[in-house]
């Protein structure tokens, strides 16, 4: 057995420690988990993600569990006075019910929506799937994992026919002659990634890092382009006809493996280098170093992440890196590929199993006949009771309370009052519900909205799988159960289902068991996904005790995993991956005399997401616990801004403020903010909600604003 492998008993361990992983990103980190007089304490573990390696987040995970602010009662809001009181589960859970009753007979079943979360459980996501479409009988489900990875996984399915953050282990990454990385930072997302990308560089590989700011990870590479924001796709494009130009484009790989290369080798014709130099401000010789280094390398790996994906033409812009890719001949080819950095702790598991508004579990289609009878026959319903697509995340939350929108939504597992783009807006729509349902361990600020507010358990309580950004199931173990008063999601899903199904006309076909156990959710989970894209039928809980995970697909027990996609076919029909030719657009909102400026979002180190939980950590709050704005000394200068005077960003949207921290490393036409931040210095008040066409992901990483002096 490797390091880090253990087995259901856990051998080596005491009964008062558990191997897990931690409760973050994608990465996925392995820890143990030990209690103690004191409390809980977190030790890393040698697994494959992160070789005994933990960020501060990780190290400090276990301080939520006990922590003060923790929800350990129902809060149920009084009508007369408008404040959340404690309230007993059968108060609150009766509010809850009787609320849904009354929207749907009056409003139709579509008039209640579900909003999930990309870091819940496979369990917990595939129950919340299965109870929106035949609990609720609602055709309104989405998540937050929409605003991570779905225009990376849209551009995968049109040109691969799957999606899967990474097609390959995630070791590769160290043994690759050339690594691009494309809009990713994950020295400060995923800092245990970085000793692959340390690993690489030692064995004489070159990293080349494309991202509008010098990050702790550009200042790691051996060349970084520094494009305008909103310009990566002319960036692409420009590679691909450098390497057409000079010759590295792997003509035998395009034209046995590929389809609809010609249509992409006449589009990208018009890309020569000084045109992508102009609209991005990547100098040419920078974009031939680049393209040259990835047209003769080796083993060459492709990486695609937020920066890239986040603007209303992500889809386009992923599919500009892919077609760079295929051209190359990489993926599939041993070493070589690419792949996208999924950010959300179960981002790929949370979209496979049936959160996202088109999809079932096993990441089939909801509007392909032949799925609706699988899955509608594990669930024991009829295919025609199943309901249809429903619509992307900002545009189900920005119809909530509106006359034609939903007029209650149930939320597990998200914070959209501070993760949404245009923020004060989608508050606005919540606030408008005639109910909103919050299942959450601590008051966020969407909590803090609700008319209902439901405590769940955390990571280290409860049982269930995980699927990391390798595509990799992973398991995650309880070390102790959920504090008195406290319920998992898979307990308050079980609870409302058997309420709703016990009368009433909202809840026909409703009658269909959901357990509360994640050993029988996952069971069903196997069955319902057996023969789709995502295909967990093989994978068992045993089996992934008794190695270090379980690769997707994996369609039998005794049959092999998946670690290596592509390396024979792609999942189309004519096992041909596909070329998708794409040019650049502006950003859905130039600058003007008005709004002269550029900005962008991200993330730093110490916090998480909406920072729920990260802002509650006294070590992280020390790290970064307050808002900044990011400008480069010379913009600083024009506007007469010092380091730390507070500084008020405005865009046709909102504004918001906080105090400027001034860097040579942002270009002097951007300014820079992280997003985890609540009130006045909540970034996306000012976000653009303009959206992707084809994957519904909102333009987080451009608009135009003005800044100035508070």
């Amino acid at each position: 057995m490797t390091d880090g492998a253990w087995s259901a008993t856990q051998p080596g361990l005491t009964p008062r420690e558990v191997a897990t992983h931690c409760p973050y990103c994608a990465l996925q980190c392995g820890m143990v988990l030990r209690q103690d007089d004191t409390g809980v304490t977190v030790h890393p573990r040698q697994f494959p993600t992160n070789r005994g390696g933990l960020c501060q987040k990780g190290w400090t995970a276990a301080e939520l569990l006990d922590h003060p602010e923790r929800l350990t009662t129902p809060l149920v809001r009084d009508p007369a006075t408008g404040e959340l009181h404690a309230a007993s589960w059968d108060t609150a859970l009766d509010r809850v019910i009787a609320g849904i009753r009354a929207i749907q007979e009056d409003a139709g079943p579509d008039a209640v929506a579900v909003f999930g979360g990309g870091g819940l459980t496979n369990e917990k996501a595939y129950a919340l799937g299965k109870f929106a479409r035949i609990g609720l009988r609602t055709r309104h489900i989405d998540y937050n994992g929409r605003f991570c990875m779905s225009s990376a996984a849209a551009a995968g399915m049109r040109a691969f026919g799957i999606d899967r953050g990474l097609p390959f282990p995630l070791a590769d990454l160290g043994r690759a002659d050339t690594l691009l990385l494309v809009g990713a930072n994950p020295a400060e997302t995923m800092p245990p990634l970085v000793r692959w990308l340390t690993e690489q560089r030692g064995n004489g590989g070159q990293l080349i890092v494309v991202d509008p700011r010098v990050t702790a990870t550009a200042r790691q590479a051996d060349l970084h382009l520094q494009p305008l924001p909103g310009t990566d796709l002319a960036v692409a494009n420009a590679l691909l006809h450098i390497a057409l130009t000079e010759g590295w484009v792997d003509r035998a790989y395009v034209a046995e493996r590929t389809a609809g290369f010609e249509a992409v080798r006449r589009s990208v014709a018009a890309w020569w280098p000084a045109r992508a130099e102009q609209l991005s401000g990547v100098p040419v010789a920078d974009l031939e170093a680049t393209a040259r280094a990835l047209g003769t390398g080796g083993r060459v790996i492709i990486l695609t992440a937020r920066g890239a994906e986040q603007h209303a033409k992500g889809v386009d812009t992923v599919s500009a890196y892919v077609n760079l890719a295929l051209a190359l001949g990489l993926p599939g080819r041993a070493g070589s590929g690419y792949g996208c950095l999924t950010g959300q702790g179960n981002g790929q598991g949370g979209r496979e199993h049936g959160q996202k508004a088109d999809q079932l579990p096993g990441y089939r289609r909801i509007d392909d006949p032949a799925a609706r009878e699988h899955v509608a026959g594990v669930w024991g319903v009829p295919a025609d009771e199943l309901p249809g697509p429903g619509v992307p995340a900002y545009q189900l939350l920005d119809s909530l309370g509106t006359p034609d929108g939903p007029r209650g939504l149930l939320v597990f597992g998200s914070n959209p009052v501070i993760s949404a783009p245009r923020a004060a807006r989608i508050e606005r729509r919540l606030r408008d519900l005639d109910l909103l349902v919050v299942a959450d361990l601590l008051l966020s600020e969407t909590a803090a909205l609700a008319d209902v507010v439901l405590p769940t358990a955390q990571w280290a309580e409860e049982d269930g799988t995980m699927t990391n950004l390798e595509g990799r199931v992973l398991r995650r173990r309880a070390l102790r159960p959920p504090p008195p008063g406290v319920r998992t999601d898979l307990a308050i899903i079980s609870d409302l289902a058997a309420r709703l199904a016990s009368d009433g006309p909202a809840t026909t076909g409703a009658a269909a068991r959901f357990p509360a156990d994640p050993a029988a959710v996952f069971a069903e989970l196997r069955r319902a996904s057996a023969g789709g894209a995502a295909d967990y039928a093989g994978i068992s809980w045993a089996r992934i005790d008794a190695d270090d995970g379980v690769y997707w697909p994996c369609p039998t027990e005794d049959g092999p995993d998946t670690p290596r996609l592509f390396a024979d076919r792609f999942a189309t029909p004519d096992g041909r991956a596909r070329f998708h030719p794409v040019d650049h657009r502006p950003a859905a909102e130039e600058v003007c005399a008005t709004y002269p400026l550029h900005f962008t979002t991200g993330r730093v180190l110490a916090q998480y997401q909406s920072g729920t939980q990260t802002r509650r950590v006294a070590a992280l709050r020390r790290a970064a616990g307050e808002a900044f704005v990011e400008l480069h000394p010379d913009l600083a200068a024009r506007l007469s801004i010092d380091e730390g005077d507070p500084v008020r960003v405005t865009s046709r949207r909102g504004e918001f403020c906080a105090p400027a921290r001034l860097s040579a490393g942002i270009r002097p036409d951007t300014v820079f903010a992280p997003f985890h931040y609540a009130g006045a210095g909540r970034a996306n008040s000012v976000t653009n909600d303009a959206v992707d066409p084809i994957s519904g992901m909102p333009e987080f990483k451009i608009c135009a604003v003005r800044v100035e002096k508070a």
